[in-house]
């Protein structure tokens, strides 16, 4: 799924959401992506040990919901753990850059 999500990535991707540089860092399970986001493009890494402005927990099955299903998740995801995150605001705005 991971493979997939990021292969869709490109044709998605709308310019100037992000005005800065921002670093996403998603643990699906056993899978770790790190993405970095600016207002003209992103780069992908696998296993990544970038220093995250947001780290999200969550599993393959949640994750997948909300990339291709529009899940949006409710606070009580986040406060069952379903989803762990340090920064939740980041978010919507990490959807919307890449059209969903």
């Amino acid at each position: 799924m991971i493979e997939t999500m990021i292969s869709e990535m490109e044709s998605a991707f709308c310019k100037g959401i992000f005005s800065k540089k921002t670093t996403f860092r998603f643990r699906l399970e056993d899978t770790t992506i790190v993405i970095t986001v600016d207002g003209d493009g992103y780069q992908v890494e696998r296993d990544g040990t970038a220093v995250a402005d947001c780290d999200c927990a969550t599993s393959a099955e949640i994750f997948r919901k909300i990339w291709y299903e529009g899940y949006r998740p409710g606070i009580m995801d986040f406060l069952s753990g379903a989803i762990v995150c340090d920064n939740p605001l980041l978010l919507p705005q990490f959807l919307r850059a890449f059209g969903r």
